[in-house]
């Protein structure tokens, strides 16, 4: 009789104090260890970036020696404060701290639009269409953005996610909302993807369990969930040979990059790679925070991001506190620089990350009481399934030297470096000026620089006109290997496009200067 009341007291005692007891489909963390695991997820991401940042797309196709990473020192970390893996994601957050979590995808492109950072390939690609007239939710889609599979929106994405303990659904919608200014379908699903996995960092530490659920965040049937699910399968099969699974992912996943830099070359910008690179820095890195740098790194292309994704979901599962004080030895003396472009120092985004996390915590049915977060955590539901990779595979790029070219008028040839290679093209800044070449496929690119005093052309598609593009980088500097003009989802068969020089400057540029470098051909 003694030893039941005393079990009977235990259990009203624990009902009472909330500490034993546990709601199903709850999670409690306290206050303190919720802002441990969000400095952890930002230290994550600038040491990530900064031990990566040497390396970036030095090593293509393939693995980067041991002696070719730099030496770690905290000096290094400096390099966080310029990058734009950190600050562009930042200004992003800046627009949920305006708007709150009803902000959409329009708040997040007016943002965009106006920003007066560098950008490259999908987040370039965007901003242009932005300025230029273009939807906020179709500046991401491949009818504007040739881009749209690039990493863009996976190495901007760590925010959310780190705003989403346990809340999967809530991560996958402000994806959505965000992630459709600069990407379209694989583009979206890596930034869920990396999103996913941060959510479920806050309560769970099997590093498999958590790629496993940033896994589910994504429809199945998306090539970038298949890569990430043979990567999963890979490293069951191979447990201590990460360098194996390395090339089973070349030898199967390296080979359809349609970015208009990457088609076909060494290089390769592709959100689902590069995310299987992430994945494959966690599986083998089995919780150990240089090991996973090492590995997430060493796997090369984008291999500062890349590490940066990593490091960031390791450092919430970890919480600041646990990483190896060598790694984040040099954060205090920079915690209240602000990051480039941004109103945020290192714990500036801290506590502002705190604050969303609240609120979303709440908007969810939970709530933060007597010090404790009280999350009520969701099931995750995967994304709809969007593609466009029925496009076609690139298959060919027509040099500007290829006789299939029809030059008319006042072209110079010219020739200009490009990832180690010289590479010709064709130049004019003269009206009039028309080249045309035919290729038998399903789309195209036709390729060329974005240049400070680029001008404006008209193009024709099998006889048809189909409008008036420019050339202008919108920057300072130009941009090589980009979209002068492309399009997908033509019936098989020969099709034949035509452009023709106006010899006009677009509206703030310097020149009227049309360059070509090549046609990429899909099908």
């Amino acid at each position: 009789m003694r030893r039941f009341s005393f079990a009977l007291l235990l259990v009203l005692c624990c009902f009472v104090l909330g500490s034993c007891v546990q709601e199903e489909g709850v999670e409690q963390i306290s206050i303190e260890t919720l802002r441990d695991k969000i400095r952890g997820g930002w230290a994550g991401q600038m040491i990530g970036v900064s031990y990566g940042a040497p390396t970036e797309f030095r090593f293509r196709e393939q693995i980067i020696p041991v002696d070719e990473l730099p030496e770690w020192s905290k000096e290094r970390l400096q390099n966080a404060i310029h990058q734009d893996d950190l600050y562009v994601e930042m200004t992003f957050a800046e627009v949920l701290d305006a708007k709150g979590l009803k902000a959409t995808t329009a708040d997040f492109g007016a943002m965009f639009r106006d920003a007066r950072y560098s950008l490259w390939h999908a987040n370039l690609a965007a901003r242009r269409a932005l300025r230029r007239g273009v939807p906020a939710g179709q500046s991401g889609e491949p009818k504007y953005n040739a881009h749209a599979n690039d990493i863009d929106f996976q190495i901007e994405s760590d925010f959310i996610g780190l705003m989403c303990p346990g809340l999967p659904v809530t991560s996958n919608e402000i994806c959505w909302q965000a992630g459709r200014v600069m990407n379209y379908g694989d583009g979206i699903y890596g930034g869920m993807f990396v999103s996913g996995m941060y959510a479920a960092a806050y309560f769970e530490k099997d590093v498999r369990k958590v790629v496993e659920a940033g896994l589910a965040c994504i429809p199945a049937e998306s090539p970038y969930a298949r890569v990430i699910a043979d990567v999963l399968e890979w490293s069951a099969a191979y447990p201590d040979d990460w360098q194996r699974v390395w090339q089973l992912i070349e030898e199967n996943w390296n080979h359809r990059d349609p970015c208009p830099d990457g088609a076909l070359s060494s290089f390769n910008i592709d959100a689902k790679i590069n995310g299987a690179y992430i994945a494959l820095g966690l599986l083998y890195g089995e919780s150990d925070f240089g090991r996973t740098l090492e590995i997430s790194t060493r796997a090369g292309q984008d291999s500062d991001c890349n590490p940066s994704n990593a490091a960031g979901v390791l450092g919430v599962i970890h919480g600041y506190e646990g990483i190896p004080q060598d790694w984040k030895e040099g954060i205090d003396e920079i915690a209240n620089e602000k990051f480039s472009y941004t109103k945020y120092s290192f714990k500036g985004i801290v506590e502002s990350t705190e604050k969303r996390v609240v609120m979303a915590v709440e908007a969810a049915g939970g709530r933060l009481e007597d010090g404790l977060l009280i999350v009520k955590t969701q099931k995750t539901q995967p994304a709809e399934l969007q593609l466009w990779d029925d496009y076609g595979s690139p298959v060919e790029r027509i040099s500007v030297n290829d006789p299939r070219w029809t030059w008319t008028g006042p072209w110079e040839k010219i020739t200009q470096d490009s990832w180690d290679n010289e590479m010709p093209l064709q130049t004019t800044s003269e009206k009039g000026a028309s080249a045309e070449v035919s290729f038998e496929g399903t789309g195209a690119i036709l390729v060329g620089p974005y240049l400070p005093d680029g001008g404006k052309l008209d193009v024709e598609l099998d006889g048809e006109g189909v409008g008036t593009f420019d050339v202008f980088s919108d920057e300072e500097y130009g941009k090589g290997g980009e979209s002068i003009y492309h399009v997908f989802g033509l019936e098989a068969g020969v099709h034949t496009i035509r452009i023709e020089t106006r010899g006009e400057p677009f509206e703030g540029s310097k020149g009227s200067v049309v360059t070509v470098k090549d046609l990429v051909v899909f099908r």
